[in-house]
């Protein structure tokens, strides 16, 4: 990876890129810690101190970068996006002008596009005027009432809502103008930023199993036990992602004047991680939902107390519905992805067939179930490793570790994505060496 960096470094235009790209991030990383105006920074500090122990507030503050806790110009994330982004997609298979806007090309992607952006903005606002309470409620704004308080209220709401918009033209310039997928590299700015706070919080706990042997000497065991288990993680994710299900075909012979075409074995890659970190970011989004309520309402006790912990992020239906949306996702991405029946269509117009299969309907279940099954092996992966520290977690009661299993995979499948797309570049120019 190192070695892809260095040598894409040594194209001009590639450097301009990753500059560019830098560039973005530095931007991102100062947004994130300027406050918004009319509030109070001592009171500010000490509710989210406070609300450290909570998964909810955490999540979010892990996405953000920070910004969360800072109430800052970002604070909003790039949440709002994302799930814009699932709502179109959605919307695109239930409504049929939508669906015939999505195959209409690049115009008509440009369409949906547009109207992600607008649903992003509505759901910016929605999410700063949700924070904007819940700062209210807890004594942090500076002025609630009258004409003054009205006025402070629309600057801090704008405030949040112009900062979603930011970091989604800041995305898609990166897209246009930088290296990888923009939106994916600021989540990904936003969680290595909180990887030494992670690792502060691991070597806080070493230190209290030092100092009181009796009664915590198990941190001793448990705080390295996790950067273990976070190394082996990130050396299984690298392996799945690697992985693939190799469909084999064969290319009849034809003969066309004197010459002979045709008659090759190859194959068709399916990749066992074929959709990435994105069930995980959508079903992780998909859960906030119900927690987004504490920003109105958080009852200290009874049933809804009760609801709003089991829907914590070490709550068992927190854990149950994350696993179930992380497979319901990892197959709508795969029918997305890829059509059966247009791929057996397309073998069969090439003269080519899978041995054993006849060609048409057999071939088109054929690869169903092969993508199927790989399907769910690579769903299974992914909630299993998006699951594994919320477990330890629970176990060990290691609470307030910031890094999660979604984390994780972010990092490292943003990572690998934008090597991957620096050598497809690098091979565009036909930069000799870039893999030595």
């Amino acid at each position: 990876m190192f070695n892809t960096i260095r040598n894409a470094w040594r194209i001009p235009d590639l450097r301009k890129k990753l500059l560019y790209t830098l560039l973005i991030i530095i931007v991102f990383r100062f947004g994130s810690v300027i406050p918004a105006p009319f509030l109070d920074a001592a009171a500010l500090s000490e509710l989210m101190a406070n609300a450290g122990q909570n998964s909810a507030l955490g999540y979010i503050n892990m996405l953000t970068g920070g910004a969360f806790s800072y109430a800052s110009l970002f604070a909003m994330g790039i949440t709002p996006y994302i799930n814009s982004s699932i709502i179109m997609q959605l919307l695109t298979i239930a409504i049929p002008p939508l669906e015939r806007l999505a195959k209409e090309g690049e115009e008509g992607r440009k369409k949906i596009a547009t109207i992600t952006r607008y649903v992003t903005v509505v759901l910016g606002l929605i999410q700063g005027v949700a924070y904007y309470f819940y700062l209210r409620t807890n004594g942090i704004v500076a002025y609630t009432d009258g004409f003054a308080g009205v006025f402070v209220a629309v600057v801090i709401v704008l405030t949040f809502t112009a900062g979603t918009a930011l970091i989604m033209w800041m995305g898609e310039q990166i897209n246009e103008k930088g290296v990888g997928n923009g939106i994916s590299i600021i989540l990904f700015a936003g969680i290595v930023a909180r990887l030494p706070v992670t690792f502060g919080t691991v070597w806080q706990y070493m230190q209290l199993g030092m100092e009181s042997a009796a009664t915590s000497g198990q941190y001793l065991v448990l705080a390295p036990l996790f950067i273990v288990l976070f190394l082996i993680v990130i050396w299984v994710i690298v392996f799945m992602n690697e992985s693939e299900r190799r469909i084999p075909v064969q290319y009849a012979k034809k003969v066309v004047g004197r010459k002979m075409y045709g008659g090759q074995s190859t194959f068709l890659p399916v990749k066992v991680a074929m959709s990435g970190v994105m069930p995980v970011i959508f079903a992780s989004s998909i859960l906030f939902i119900p927690q987004f309520i504490q920003f109105f309402w958080n009852p200290s006790g009874g049933f809804g107390k009760a609801v709003l912990d089991a829907f914590s992020q070490t709550g068992w239906l927190y854990i149950v519905l994350y696993f179930l949306l992380i497979v319901m996702f990892a197959y709508f991405y795969m029918s997305i992805q890829y059509n059966p029946l247009e791929m057996a269509n397309n073998l069969r117009q090439n003269n080519g067939t899978i041995p054993g299969i006849r060609p048409g309907k057999p071939t088109a279940d054929f690869i169903a179930k092969i993508l199927s099954k790989v399907t769910l092996i690579g769903a299974l992966f992914l909630a299993f490793v998006a699951l594994i520290p919320i477990i330890y977690t629970n176990v060990t009661g290691m609470y307030g570790l910031s890094l999660g299993g979604t984390s994780i995979i972010i990092i490292v499948g943003v990572a690998l994505e934008t090597v991957k797309q620096l050598e497809s570049q690098m091979m565009l120019r036909h930069y000799k060496g870039f893999l030595d």
